[in-house]
């Protein structure tokens, strides 16, 4: 036992997680002192913040681009050089749905050009199985906002429960949102994400997105970018290691030295099919 925790703890030091702290700017001066505990004690890598939750004693959201109620926060990101700020847009939460919306990124953005604005679940608001519209609830309307505002490059969009979702329910719907988020913020701000805490193990959304293809039909009716294996590798990681600050190719070429590795690079090594051989005795 002394062993296996000695070397989960080298696993530990030697592959840290990045961290998000949180952040509910209606609190005022609380939430500021709060920042500044988190990015000292904690030293995390990014801010969330759910722009359609209400804290206690308050009965709506915020808006991002609130310049009373948010900009102080960002204010406070930018002095503490955790500039990475990501909201839970889409997928409606709180008394008031109307602050999930990701309308107010545009100007936040335009005001903050040194932060980076990742909105998570890529602020759809529902799509139902029977609609093939090219018009996904808000993300369409946000993408064309968007591209009224060609020179804002601190925009990502973010697939966590969006893809999952409708990638089973609606593949059109699917296929709509995806060329619609590359046409409008381009392949490399799109970052992929799997909302595993409430679906289980992400490898089927993994395997998914790896066969997705944007139909050749929509293709051609409106303009989509094909999903090249090139685009999928941004939008699977090299987006988001680069939005990080990870060193892919150092990552990529490390030499694992904990037992785990060590052991799934020699179940590699003989050829990574297990042999479905019968071991030590048996009753005849």
């Amino acid at each position: 036992m002394t062993h296996f925790r000695d070397e989960i703890n080298r696993v530990t030091q030697s592959r840290r997680m990045l961290a998000h702290g949180l952040v509910t700017p209606q609190l005022g001066q609380a939430d500021l002192d709060f920042m500044d505990m988190q990015a000292t004690a904690l030293k995390v890598d990014a801010w969330k913040g759910y722009t359609g939750a209400a804290p206690k004693g308050f009965d709506r959201g915020w808006f991002v681009d609130d310049e009373k109620i948010a900009y102080p926060m960002l204010e406070r990101a930018r002095k503490l050089g955790v500039r990475r700020v990501c909201l839970h847009k889409g997928l409606p939460l709180g008394p008031v749905a109307d602050y999930n919306h990701p309308r107010d990124l545009i100007k936040a953005a335009r005001d903050f050009p040194d932060i980076d604005f990742l909105a998570y679940h890529a602020g759809l608001l529902s799509v139902s199985p029977a609609n093939q519209s090219a018009d996904v609830p808000w993300t369409t309307e946000f993408c064309q906002m968007k591209k009224k505002e060609p020179g804002l490059k601190n925009i990502y969009m973010e697939l966590g429960s969006t893809f999952g979702q409708l990638v089973t329910t609606n593949p059109t719907a699917c296929a709509h949102l995806i060329g619609q988020l590359i046409d409008a913020f381009g392949s490399d701000h799109v970052l992929w994400g799997t909302d595993s805490i409430w679906y289980g193990t992400p490898q089927w959304q993994i395997e998914a997105f790896r066969r997705f293809e944007i139909p050749q039909a929509l293709v051609d009716r409106h303009g989509y970018a094909p999903l090249t294996r090139e685009v999928k590798e941004r939008i699977f990681g090299l987006n988001a290691a680069r939005v990080f600050g990870v060193d892919v190719n150092a990552k990529r070429n490390e030499i694992p030295k904990d037992y785990l590795s060590r052991v799934k690079m020699s179940y590699r090594d003989e050829g990574g099919a297990p042999s479905h051989r019968w071991y030590g005795w048996v009753a005849g």
